[in-house]
Order: structure tokens, then sequence, then C-alpha cells
């Protein structure tokens, strides 16, 4: 079968060893090793190797306590540790994987009144300042990178990646935004320079020319005083010769205040930066940052912008990538869509990543692929997130599956967030849920109503019927220029040039920038030029550090748009937790007005009347064009009750279970949980 990505699965021949195609599974911290289940971490792994994937690289594993992301986060740090991970290099091996285990010491990252770094300069990610480092306490640092490479070996691993970006340890060096030395290690480029290069060159020393050593760069910074494109290529090419084997890419500090991995970045955005390195090194150079499907990883690869890529949230997302892609089967690849709701979300909190789309991420044993061992004649009712994950598995687990919905098409309220511009992956998402309900041979009866009559003779019942808009109660509300946001984004409705959305949870959000653009989002990308002139990203070969010298130039806003909230408290706090602050910025700068701690008085023609606090003092009227209400959910239960009334047994899944705010998350991952306990 001839390969629709022939630079895809080109080998990649570095010398000593060769990886069998041009796909990297990128550094993923998950908590899995803190768990100490050392068994579930080596399937996690193990997954994606017998997936195809040429080489990964392990969450970041800490040198010493003080480099560590957090207290008691992994490390490599004795004999124990190293028998350990052991047990993971023998699962990737066993399927004929490859994998290289990354060294991360956070500097000031750290969450830890221990950590250190080049200068007492504080993160403004966490509260401790750094305390700044000696002659004798950097000469321990690089001591313990290297020990730490030399017990990976030992444990198998087939190379280290050496974390040199993302405003971490090494990084911080590099920088006069955080290093206001001026002893050998500050002051000029090459100084700040020393020791990422220290560091590679003992490390290639410690462990022999036999063994993969990745360094990761930061390319773009995206941070005040941050590198030049010459000081990146200066650093590119001493890593080189320090012996490096590959280099890869990193994008943006922590802090930085653009955005980089999120759904809203076009796909691929960061290559171009990549690609500035190219041909200035003879090593491979890996491209990194929102690739997430075959296609666009072999365009990145057949433009030149590098010699592999890195994909790292899409093995989350599904760890038969590479297999499928091999098998021109693309339609069936589970997309990652950047929502970082399970994955760096739960990271960043402290819980077991996953992923929204596939939440057998990291939970490989807890629910393994296999037949059940009685098939039933399941009906599912509800062709929304909860119903086409209930759907999916089950027909994953021999099944017989019907899925019902009241609506023509499938995809319940995915249908509405798709028309966001930002939230473009969406269109694959449904798509892929198309594709699978196809090939599993789901039978579906769509654009029909179910009755508690027409579900007799079924085994098992899923019910997802979803939810309905919740109805705030509020004079006025039926006058004409009030809408649902269904019907604003389902195209039934125009919007004229002031609007005022009623709620600020999610939906809300979403329906203020809907609302800020002229037209729906389409299935393409948005279109990059445009979105780095309104992040305010540069070149830097022009501008150090990549951050525009005139900041973000946003689009104008189509309309004059207020959000309000009853809640007094900031708007969007509840977002999450890796993404909110880009969606409050996103609206900032197209100049949404939000105001909390609101009560609803009354809608005229003129527009809404509200007044503030438990006195409903300083009543005003805000002058709309039109309303629209996005004013929370409840749950559709009338199929569900009816059931249970009959004395049958159904399980209620989805928003029909938890209105709330909707979930995509909790839908797909109780429709998967359903499923296995059929």
């Amino acid at each position: 079968m001839k390969s629709a990505y022939p630079h895809l699965f080109q080998p990649l021949d570095l010398g000593f060893t060769t990886l069998k195609n041009r796909v990297m599974m990128g550094s993923m911290h998950t908590n899995l090793e803190e768990t100490k289940d050392w068994a579930r971490v080596g399937e996690f792994y193990a997954a994606r190797a017998r997936g195809g994937v040429g080489l990964m690289v392990t969450g970041g594993i800490a040198p010493n306590p003080e480099g560590a992301v957090f207290h008691g986060a992994a490390g490599l740090f004795n004999d124990v540790d190293v028998a350990n991970h052991r047990i993971v290099t023998d699962a990737v091996h066993a399927e004929d994987g490859k994998i290289v285990m990354q060294i991360l010491h956070a500097g000031r990252y750290a969450y830890s009144p221990d950590c250190v770094g080049p200068s007492a300069v504080k993160s403004p990610i966490s509260p401790f300042p750094p305390k700044e480092l000696d002659e004798d306490g950097i000469e321990k640092q690089i001591n313990d990178i290297v020990k730490t490479a030399v017990r990976a070996r030992a444990a198998g691993y087939d190379g280290v990646e050496i974390m040199g970006s993302e405003g971490y340890f090494i990084n911080q060096f590099l920088v006069t935004h955080t290093n206001k030395r001026t002893d050998r290690w500050g002051g000029s480029y090459e100084n700040r320079m020393r020791l990422a290069i220290e560091i590679v060159t003992r490390t290639r020393a410690a462990v022999g020319d036999d063994f993969i050593l990745i360094y990761r760069l930061s390319m773009i910074d995206l941070v005040p005083n941050g590198s030049t494109h010459d000081e990146v290529v200066q650093l590119a090419k001493a890593i080189e010769t320090a012996g490096a084997t590959i280099i890869n890419t990193g994008i943006g500090w922590h802090e930085a205040r653009i955005p980089t991995i999120a759904t809203s970045v076009p796909r691929a955005a960061f290559a171009w930066v990549t690609k500035k390195v190219m041909g200035h090194v003879s090593i491979p150079v890996i491209t990194s940052n929102r690739i997430n499907t075959p296609a666009v990883a072999e365009d990145v690869l057949a433009q030149g912008c590098a010699d592999m890529v890195s994909m790292a949230r899409p093995f989350l997302a599904d760890p038969e990538f590479v297999n499928k892609a091999r098998e021109n089967r693309a339609g069936e690849i589970a997309p990652c869509i950047a929502c970082n709701q399970a994955c760096l979300d739960h990271t960043f909190s402290g819980k077991i990543s996953s992923c929204l789309v596939n939440p057998r991420a990291c939970y490989e044993t807890e629910f393994p692929k296999e037949t059940a061992a009685s098939p039933k004649n399941v009906a599912v009712v509800g062709a929304g997130p909860a119903g086409l994950s209930a759907a999916i598995h089950a027909a994953e687990r021999g099944h017989a599956v019907t899925l019902f919905d009241r609506d023509a098409q499938i995809g319940g309220q995915l249908n509405m967030a798709k028309q966001v511009l930002g939230k473009e992956e969406f269109w694959g998402l449904v798509d892929w849920f198309g594709e699978m309900i196809k090939s599993l041979g789901v039978k579906t009866h769509l654009n029909r109503a179910v009755h508690a009559d027409d579900l007799d003779g079924f085994d098992h019942i899923i019910i997802a019927t979803g939810v309905d808009p919740r109805d705030p109660e509020i004079e006025g509300q039926d006058l004409p220029h009030v809408h649902s946001y269904i019907d604003v984004l389902r195209g039934k409705v125009e919007i004229g040039k002031t609007a005022v959305v009623i709620g600020a949870g999610g939906i809300g959000f979403d329906m203020c920038e809907f609302l800020t653009h002229d037209h729906a989002a389409t299935a393409q990308t948005p279109d990059l030029p445009t979105w780095l002139r309104e992040w305010g990203v540069a070149d830097p070969e022009t501008i150090r550090g990549g951050l525009a010298e005139d900041g973000p130039k946003p689009i104008p806003s189509a309309r004059h748009v207020t959000m309000l909230q009853r809640k007094a408290e900031r708007l969007g706090k509840r977002l999450g937790k890796t993404t909110g602050w880009i969606h409050r910025a996103t609206l900032k700068m197209k100049g949404v007005q939000m105001i909390g701690g609101v009560n609803y008085e009354k809608i005229t023609p003129e527009g809404i009347h509200v007044s503030f606090g438990e006195a409903r003092e300083n009543p005003k009227l805000i002058p709309a064009d039109d309303i629209i209400l996005c004013a929370g959910q409840v749950s559709q239960r009338t199929l569900a009750d009816d059931l249970i009334a009959k004395g049958m047994h159904v399980d209620v899944i989805g928003g029909a279970d938890l209105a709330g705010e909707l979930d995509a998350k909790r839908a797909i991952d109780q429709g998967m949980r359903t499923a296995f306990r059929i």
C-alpha cells in the first residue's frame, strides 16, 4: 500500500541507531510516575509503542529534589528508581519501541521554597523566590543532571532529553530576563549559554556515543528580553558540537502571555520558527506545537521545516495514531482538539492526566481493550458526546449498538461549539465520531423522537438525551430581540451591532467570542499571519524574544458586546486552569465589557435593566439591539423518567444526568465507563 505520508514514514538514521519513522511522542507530565504503579506507567508507554511511534519522550524527571516541579515529583535518584524505570523501558522494548527520558530541572518554576536559579528573580507563576546559586551550587546541578542521565541508561532508556526550554532552569540562565549574574555564568551570551554547553558536554562524555541525547532548545521565548534568533542559532551550533544527537524545539516560556498549544492556536503555528534553524546544524531538528494530524505533520516535513515532528497530546487522544496513518486510515484517528481540559488542566491540578476525546488515556490497565464476555443488544438515546462515547466503546467491546437522536445529525452541543472561531477542531471531533460509528457498525436512527415503548426488546438502555436551556425567568425575556444561544449558533437569527450576553460560563464566553466576529468559523484553521499579529508575535530574527514592540494588534470587534453574570466574582473564574486566561484575554482584546454581581431586573426594547448587590442598588440600563441567554442548562430527563416509571433499568449519562456547565470531558468519560460496565 502506497503511503499518503512518504516523508512521515521515512526512517531517520542516527548513526548508531535508526528510528523507524519521523514521529516523536513529545514529553507530557501525566502524574503517572507519581502513582508508583510502574506497571501502569509501562502500559501507558507500551500502548504508544504498539501504536507505531518512532520515538517517545517521558514526562519530566527531576535530577534532584530542588529541581523537581513540585515536592514529591518523580525523580531518578537511586538504584530503586532505576529498577522501577526498568519496568517501563522493558515494556516499551517488548513492543519494539524506543524511549528516552526527559531530564527536567524546574529552576525558579519549582513550586517549592527550595527552588534555585541563576538569580533571585521570582517567577510570576510561583509564590517562591529562587535561591541564587553560587559556583558550588551550579556545579552540583550539573553533576546531578549528568548522574541522572547515567542512571537513565542503566534503567534501559534509549537516551535522554535535556529540557532547555519553556523557561525552566537551563533556559533561565540563557536570558537576561532571569539571569542578572556578573560572573562567568552571566553577562555576555557566551557566559549565559555556558551552563547548557557544560551539561551537554559532560552528559555525552558520561553516557557514551551510542545513546540518544536530545536537547530541547527554546527557539522563541515570547517573554521580555528573550533570546534573539542569532543567539538561538549560536546555541544550536554549540549544542551540536557538545555532542547532542538531536535538537528539539521549545516554544514560549510557561509565563508567556501568548497561547502556544491551545485550541485557538492555528495548526503548526510555530513550524516557521524551527525552519529558521534548519541548515545551521547538521544533526536532525524536531519541530513541535499544534501538529495533530498526519497531513499537517507530512506538510511540515515536506516544506523542510524540520527533520522530525513532535506530537504529544495527539498520542493521548489516540495511541494508534501512527499505525492508522501508515494504513491510510487517518479518518479513524481520534483527534486531539487541544482543549487542555483533561491533560494540562489535570497536570497542573495534581491529578492524573487523561484526554477529553480518549478517557482511556493513562487508564489503560483499568479499561483494557477486551471483548465483553456476554455481548448485549444496546440502545443509546442521544448522539451528543456522552451518547457517542457510550456507543463507540460498547461497539468496540462487541455489543450490538443502536443509536437514536431527535436531531438530523450527530454531535449534539458539539455542533454549536464548532461554530465558534478558535474551536475549529470540534469539526474534526464530530467527523471522527461519525467515522467510528460507521466503521464499528453502530446502527443509527436520526431525526427520530424516541418514546419508552420504542425501546422494548433491548438488553441495555443508555439515556444521553442532553440538556435544555435553563429559563432565567427575567421579565421581558419573551421580547423578539431576546434569543437562546442555540438559535444564535445555529444561524436562526441576525444579531445587531450591540449585544448583551447573559451568563458568563463556558457558553457565555463562547457566545461573546462568536459575536465579536462577522461570521461563523469554518472547518479551516485561523489565518496564521492574522493570528500572530493579534497576539503580538514577531519574528525573533528581527525582535528579541519574538514579542512585537507595539504589542498585540487584534482585529476590531464586529459588535459592542457586554457579558453579565449574577455572581459577584471575576468573570471566567471557573474556566479551565490553563486556558481560562486565554479566553479572558481574547475578549479583553476585543473590548468586551464583563460585569459581575448584577441582578436582572427586566428586559425592555431598549436593552436590559440591572441593579447591583443584595440591596439592588445603582440601577442602570445597558442598551442592546439583541440579548442572548446563556444562563445555564437543565437536564432533559423525560424519556429516562418514563422508562423508570415502566420499571426498566436505564443508565442516565451526560447532561441528562447532570446539567451544570456543559462538560464534554465528563460526558465522554461517563459514556466510556458506562460501556465498560455492560
